[in-house]
C-alpha cells in the first residue's frame, strides 16, 4: 500500500486517535484526525480556538436526527455559542437557493469572519457547507465532520467546494480548505447499506489509479468491509486518506496529477445526471469506472480479464455494474457538459495498468460509446 511519512507507521495497530496533516507548499494547513467516535472532537474544537467564536453546524435532514444534538451538547460548552442549519437530504437541494438560506442564517445570527461552520454528514453536506464557507464574507473557516464512507474517503479532504446549477453537478464551486476533518469511523455502522456500497465506488477507485496492492487488499477483505468490521474500516478509510492526501498535496488546485481522481467520474457524472440523480455518486462513478476500465483495455493497456475482475470486485461490494433506461448517444452528449472539459476536450482519465492512472485528451465518441458497452446490453437495457 502506500508508503507515507505520517504517524500510522502500522496500520494494523492503530491508535485510538490517529492524525494525518495535510501540506501545501510544504506548510501544514489542516489536520484529518481519525477516531471511533466524537470523544476528541472537543479536544481538536479548543484547539481551533472555540472559546472566542461561534459555531453554525450545518447539516441534512436525515444526519440531524442521528448526531446533531449529541454535538450541540458535547460542542455548547466549548464555543461562544452554537446554532444549527438543516436541511431536506438530497442532492436536489445542494444548490444556490439552500446556500442563500444558509447565508440568511449566519446574517441573522451575525456571524463574523471570525467564526465557524461545521459540515456534519455526507458529500452533498460538505459541499454545500464548504462552498458557503469560502463565499461568506468572502471566506471563514470551516469544519468537516463526515458521516458517510465517500465523505469520509474523498469529497470532505482537499478543499473542493461546491453546487449543483440546474442539472449540471458541481457547475459552480470554490477551492477552500478546511480547518479540520473530523472522522468517526463509528459512524459508518448507521449509514444504510446502499450508501455503504457506493462509498466503496470511491475506495475501489483510490487502488485502481494509485495502488494496485491497495485494491487486492481490498477485494481479499471484502467479507469484513460488508461486515463493518471496525478495525478493517479504520485501516481502510485510513490507507483511503493517505493516497486522497498525496494526491491533493502533489496538486491542490487540480491543475495535473489531482486529475486522476476523476476516474469513472465523466461518463459516471453523465450517467448520475441522464438518470436524474436516483443513482447515488459513488454508484456512478462504480459504472463510470467500469467503462473507462474497458476503453484501457480496447486500447491494449490493461489486460481484458480486468474487467472482468473489477465487475465482480463491485458485485462483492453491492454495487451494479449494469445500468438501464439510457441511451449511449445520451450519455455521450451529457459529457461535453463536464466541468472537467478544457478548451472543449475531455480530460478522460484511463489505466496504464491497475495501479497507475493517466489523463488523456484523445478518448474519442466511439471509444466512450465501446467503453459504455461493458456497462449497457446493445447501448440501452430494458
Amino acid at each position: 500500500m502506500v508508503k507515507e511519512n505520517t504517524k500510522m507507521k502500522d496500520l494494523t495497530e492503530m491508535k485510538e486517535t490517529e492524525r494525518l496533516t495535510v501540506h501545501r507548499d510544504g506548510e501544514p494547513i489542516y489536520d484529518i484526525v481519525l477516531s471511533e467516535n466524537f470523544d476528541a472532537l472537543i479536544q481538536e474544537a479548543e484547539a481551533l480556538g472555540a472559546a472566542k467564536r461561534r459555531l453554525c453546524i450545518v447539516t441534512d435532514s436525515t444526519v440531524a436526527g442521528l448526531y446533531l444534538e449529541e454535538l450541540r451538547e458535547r460542542l455548547a460548552p466549548c464555543f461562544a455559542g452554537v446554532i444549527s442549519f438543516v436541511f431536506p437530504a438530497g442532492e436536489a437541494n445542494k444548490n444556490l437557493d439552500m446556500v442563500k438560506r444558509l447565508y440568511g442564517t449566519l446574517i441573522e445570527n451575525r456571524f463574523d469572519r471570525g467564526d465557524l461552520l461545521m459540515a456534519l454528514g455526507g458529500g452533498v453536506t460538505g459541499d454545500l457547507c464548504g462552498f458557503a464557507a469560502a463565499t461568506y464574507l468572502r471566506g471563514v473557516s470551516f469544519i468537516q465532520v463526515p458521516t458517510t464512507l465517500l465523505s469520509q474517503v474523498d469529497s470532505s479532504i482537499g478543499g473542493k467546494t461546491g453546487v449543483d446549477f440546474d442539472a449540471y453537478k458541481n457547475m459552480v464551486g470554490a477551492f477552500h480548505m478546511p480547518g479540520l476533518v473530523y472522522i468517526n469511523t463509528g459512524a459508518l455502522r448507521t449509514l444504510p447499506d446502499r450508501e455503504f456500497s457506493a462509498g466503496m465506488g470511491e475506495v475501489l477507485k483510490h487502488g485502481l489509479i494509485k495502488d494496485k496492492t491497495y485494491y487486492e487488499w481490498l477485494l481479499e477483505h471484502a467479507p469484513a468491509i460488508r461486515a463493518k468490521e471496525p478495525s478493517i474500516l479504520r485501516r481502510m478509510v485510513a490507507e483511503s486518506c493517505l493516497i486522497k492526501r498525496a494526491v491533493v498535496e502533489a496538486d491542490p488546485m487540480e491543475q495535473g496529477e489531482r486529475k486522476l481522481l476523476n476516474f469513472g467520474h465523466t461518463l459516471g457524472h453523465a450517467i448520475e445526471k441522464l438518470k436524474g440523480f436516483e443513482l447515488l455518486h459513488g454508484e456512478c462513478v462504480a459504472l463510470g469506472s467500469l467503462a473507462a476500465m474497458h476503453i484501457s483495455a480496447l486500447r491494449g493497456y490493461v489486460m481484458p480479464k480486468e474487467t472482468e475482475r473489477l465487475r465482480e470486485a463491485l458485485a462483492l461490494f453491492g454495487l451494479s455494474p449494469r445500468v438501464s433506461g439510457l441511451a449511449k448517444e445520451d450519455v455521450i452528449r451529457a459529457t461535453r457538459n463536464d466541468k472537467k472539459m478544457k478548451s472543449g476536450v475531455i480530460q478522460f482519465i484511463l489505466l496504464k495498468e491497475t495501479g497507475q492512472a493517466f489523463v488523456d485528451q484523445t478518448v474519442t465518441d466511439e471509444e466512450m460509446a465501446e467503453g459504455l458497452d461493458a456497462v449497457f446490453a446493445q447501448g440501452e437495457m430494458p
